[in-house]
């Protein structure tokens, strides 16, 4: 028989290091076919723009701002996502609490928080097993004081079918805000 999951306010697995903050809430496995998480996002923070070729990601505001970007821009450059423009003419959108970023496979996307305080988001990756990457990467932030080598960390995101676009930036560059 199966059976669901319930869990009360602050319950989870924590994963943490060198400024990572994410609470595992749903693991990988059957007969979950997402990992779900609460994650904190420092300000500052910028993931810098990146794919999946087969990862689906969502993710939820639930308080403080992020800047979201999820599209195939005109053209793709290394620097600031922010700088991004759609074949429609769509740029990043700033959100705050109740704004959604969904991603399908194959579609670059990114966020950050360009505010002065933690932003909060609920966050769920497909297929399961996201766990794995932000296990491993809090261990290499912990051991390196929150600043690994960066061969490594693009090594470690290469083998959990990561491909960076622009630079993972804390904190990020000023930019002019555009909404969608």
């Amino acid at each position: 028989m199966l059976e669901g999951l319930m869990l009360p306010p602050g319950a989870g697995r924590l994963i943490a290091g060198g400024g990572l903050q994410a609470t595992l809430k749903v693991p990988g496995g059957n007969p979950a076919l997402a990992s779900t998480f609460e994650v904190v996002v420092p300000p500052g923070f910028d993931v810098g723009a990146h794919v999946h070729s087969t990862g689906q990601e969502l993710f939820y505001v639930l308080e403080g701002e992020l800047d979201l970007l999820a599209f195939e821009p005109r053209r793709r450059t290394p620097d600031d996502w922010h700088m991004w423009v759609a074949s429609d003419g769509r740029k990043f959108l700033h959100g705050g609490p109740g704004s959604l970023l969904f991603i399908p496979a194959g579609c670059p996307h990114a966020f950050a928080n360009p505010t002065s305080k933690p932003a909060r988001v609920l966050f769920q990756a497909a297929p399961s097993g996201h766990e794995n990457y932000l296990d491993e990467l809090a261990a290499m932030l912990r051991e390196a004081k929150g600043k690994p080598d960066p061969a490594a960390v693009a090594e470690l995101r290469r083998r959990y079918d990561i491909e960076q676009l622009t630079s993972l930036r804390n904190p990020p560059p000023v930019h002019a805000r555009a909404q969608a």
